[in-house]
């Protein structure tokens, strides 16, 4: 969205920008041109006096023009006799137009500056040419000033420099300020959808931001309100599953009860296990609806200790077995989302596989990785390897391998990993917290 809204601004200032400084640049082109008329009319003008005084002669005229070449135009004078002074434009300079009888003084007296004919302007090779007739005792006489298309716009430049450096403060401007009103928008947005895949994974105690713009505080308020609503069905779940749990409790003390003062001796044992085993999974049953309370809605623990710590506890067996246990641990805490109950379970059955089902004296090495997302933890033999396949087949009444895959694969499986299976390892990816 912040893309967006940068790119939006960015076009509808350029749009803008551009819709002024067209008509701006043919304006400043217009204005440029027009005041070097104006200053060679001037100069044309200046040397058209100068020429029209009787007490010049050529000489003076040539001399007076080689002193103003410093001057932008190239300035000619055609004399009345035909002759041309100084530099003459392309295609030379035009004969003088007859000065109209009222021009003159018509006094006989010498006196007053000459008379003046109105100024003509001509394009020559893309410059442009301004011709002055003026009154001359001689005769009338045209004095030209030439500007060459760069003296015509000299200037013109430096304009357009300021005219586009605007131009791009106004669009710089534009940016920071939708760069502003585009994070003031998104970061709330961001926040909230942070938020709701925290919510996604588990942690109903992530809340989104209720700040921000009116419509995204909105969303956040009705994210927050799911939240909490969430949070108190769960709750009411879990305390009803428990509540139930406790409530079969008594019946099934009464049973184990009757069990027992059964007189067939073998077949109330086989009772009485079914008995213990529906008991401990009313207990499992209690422990999952109570975890909440004691770990939080998302259980977390560090892989690591929880690996030592199992590694100790198969210890002492593996010595008695003349088996080697090797550990592959780093030293930092890797955090698992899970409890240490369930990952020590999962890590007892597949430990428990490789008693199981290697010879005695066959080593195992437990390795535990990480990447940026996953914690992998590697169960490797050096026994007769893992039939292909084990972790489908052979499934008894308790749902189970019978090779302790199966318990490890769902326990991998509810933390958001998976286990995999090869032939001397069993490797267990579970998902970072």
């Amino acid at each position: 969205m912040r893309r967006r809204i940068l790119l939006l601004s960015v076009g509808m200032t350029t749009l803008v920008v551009l819709a002024f400084a067209v008509p701006l640049v043919i304006l400043l082109r217009t204005t440029t041109a027009s005041e070097a008329k104006d200053k060679a009319l001037y100069r044309a003008e200046t040397v058209a006096y100068y020429v029209g005084d009787r007490n010049h002669t050529a000489d003076d005229i040539t001399a007076y023009i080689d002193g103003l070449k410093d001057g932008p135009g190239r300035i000619s004078v055609r004399m009345p006799d035909g002759t041309t002074l100084g530099d003459p434009p392309p295609g030379g300079v035009p004969k003088p137009k007859s000065m109209p009888a009222d021009d003159y003084e018509g006094d006989g007296d010498d006196k007053g500056p000459p008379k003046l004919g109105d100024a003509d302007y001509r394009d020559v090779n893309g410059g442009i040419a301004v011709d002055v007739a003026v009154d001359n005792p001689a005769g009338p006489a045209s004095v030209c000033v030439y500007l060459t298309a760069d003296e015509l716009y000299d200037g013109l430049v430096p304009r357009l420099l300021i005219l586009i450096g605007g131009s791009l403060l106004v669009l710089l401007l534009s940016i920071v300020g939708a760069e502003l009103v585009s994070r003031r928008l998104a970061r709330p947005l961001e926040e909230t959808a942070s938020t709701a895949e925290r919510l996604a994974a588990g942690d109903m105690d992530a809340r989104a931001p209720t700040t921000g713009p009116a419509e995204v505080a909105k969303v956040g308020s009705a994210l927050n309100g799911l939240a909490d609503r969430i949070d108190e069905v769960i709750a009411v779940e879990r305390e009803a599953v428990a509540d139930l749990s406790h409530r079969l409790r008594t019946p099934l003390t009464a049973l184990r009860l009757q069990v027992e003062a059964m007189p067939d001796r073998e077949r109330a044992e086989e009772l009485n296990t079914q008995v213990t085993s529906l008991e401990r999974t009313l207990t499992a049953v209690i422990s999952a609806a109570r975890r909440p309370q004691r770990e939080g809605r998302v259980p977390h623990c560090d892989a690591v200790e929880v690996t030592r710590a199992r590694a100790a506890f198969w210890e002492p067996l593996f010595e008695d077995q003349g088996r080697e246990l090797a550990l592959d641990l780093p030293t930092t805490p890797a955090m698992v989302r899970s409890s240490a109950e369930d990952l020590a379970a999962a890590l007892d059955a597949l430990v428990e596989n490789v008693v199981a089902h290697t010879p005695d004296g066959t080593p195992a090495h437990i390795t535990l990785t990480r990447d940026a997302s996953h914690i992998h933890i590697t169960i490797a033999d050096e026994g007769p390897g893992i039939p292909l396949g084990a972790g489908e087949r052979g499934r008894s009444d308790r749902g189970s391998t019978g090779l302790g895959l199966d318990i490890a694969r769902r326990y991998a499986e509810s933390t958001g990993g998976n286990l995999t299976i090869h032939r001397n390892q069993v490797e267990l990816t579970l998902a970072s917290s």
